[in-house]
């Protein structure tokens, strides 16, 4: 399903912004021999480090990425319009991150701030295909953002049947 007018140009942005970003390599620890962390997580070597930038619709739905020599972190804020998409998000996310071992480049953790972060590696660009990455990123956005909406609409549903059936029982 295509995006809303609205969200078009903010999608856009941030399918640039990580295509320019995903230019990673292999990059050894310069501290530990042997070793190849994604240098975003470990942050033992500054001078490896990009830098971030934040892609914003408004000043809750924002979207941060941290790139380095050999990874990118991306953690985004989904919008939260009111308590209910508050405790829906919340939900949502956990649930994903609970199964991140099925989705690759899923953390269990989100960057503080954010609602949910993918962290992608040299070796993820290496076996997948970048734009399907970006792809999967950009759908992802778009789905949390319906799927939210429509478990707000499920949850008013239930709520206006079950008061309805309650105040029918009433004298």
């Amino acid at each position: 399903m295509a995006a809303s007018n609205t969200l078009r140009p903010y999608l856009n942005a941030v399918r640039a912004s990580l295509t320019a970003a995903l230019t990673l390599e292999n990059f050894s620890s310069q501290v530990v021999e042997r070793h190849n962390k994604p240098e975003i997580e470990a942050n033992k070597t500054p001078e490896v480090l990009l830098q971030p930038l934040v892609v914003a619709r408004n000043e809750s739905e924002k979207v941060l990425i941290e790139p380095s020599i050999n990874s990118v972190r991306v953690s985004i804020s989904i919008k939260q319009a009111d308590e209910i998409e508050k405790i829906l998000c919340h939900k949502f996310t956990r649930f994903m991150m609970m199964r991140a071992e099925n989705f690759v480049i899923l953390r269990r953790t989100p960057i503080p701030g954010y609602d949910i972060s993918f962290l992608i590696t040299n070796f993820h660009a290496e076996t997948m295909l970048k734009y399907k990455l970006v792809d999967f990123v950009i759908q992802f956005m778009e789905d949390v953002d319906k799927e939210i909406s429509e478990m707000k609409l499920s949850l008013n549903a239930r709520a206006r049947i079950v008061a309805e059936s309650y105040l029918a029982t009433m004298p």
